[in-house]
């Protein structure tokens, strides 16, 4: 399982008072799960790869800016869900004007990349405990056995914590929907 999770808190230490194999070391270590990370966020392989590449350069650069150790995942998870999104936006710009006939399959693009935009929101405002949880359990795809033990947890407490996340998400989606109802 190792070889598996994000680098350890102590790399991460010695990566913010600027040790450079320690800064190399974390940069090689992360990237695996920024790659996976960008893979399930970016529209594109390519937005992928790009995406990937911009949140290790700032990786490399701003370890220092870096509060928690233990935050490492969720700081990339961000950077790398802006990166996509800026991405998304770019490549919308720079499109050829729509013609008639392609005008619902950019209305259905717009509405699946807001609805991307909601959810990455929803899960940024978990508490950090149930994020760490539900990003392990359904973003990356780690067993609930795997994910229990990464964070030291009892399988029955991963489990509640994935399942209050998951709740809190749904929540969180409904929410524009209901007062959207009401006010018909």
């Amino acid at each position: 399982m190792a070889e598996k999770g994000w680098p350890s808190a102590h790399l991460v230490e010695a990566a913010q008072r600027g040790d450079a194999e320690s800064i190399s070391a974390l940069v090689s270590d992360s990237y695996p799960h920024v790659m996976q990370f960008a893979r399930a966020l970016c529209a594109s392989p390519d937005d992928a790869e790009d995406a990937a590449q911009e949140a290790l350069l700032i990786l490399y650069s701003k370890i220092g800016m870096l509060r928690a150790t233990g935050a490492l995942s969720s700081w990339m998870f961000r950077i790398i869900r802006n990166e996509c999104l800026r991405r998304a936006r770019l490549s919308l710009r720079n499109a050829a004007p729509p013609r008639e006939d392609s005008t619902e399959y950019l209305e259905e693009n717009v509405l699946r990349r807001l609805e991307a935009d909601r959810v990455a929101a929803a899960v940024a405002a978990l508490p950090e405990d149930q994020r760490r949880v539900l990003i392990m359990r359904d973003v990356q795809g780690y067993s609930g056995h795997a994910v229990a033990e990464a964070l030291g947890l009892s399988t029955a407490a991963m489990k509640s914590r994935l399942h209050r996340a998951r709740a809190a998400v749904r929540e969180s989606l409904q929410e524009p929907t209901e007062t959207t109802k009401e006010g018909s």
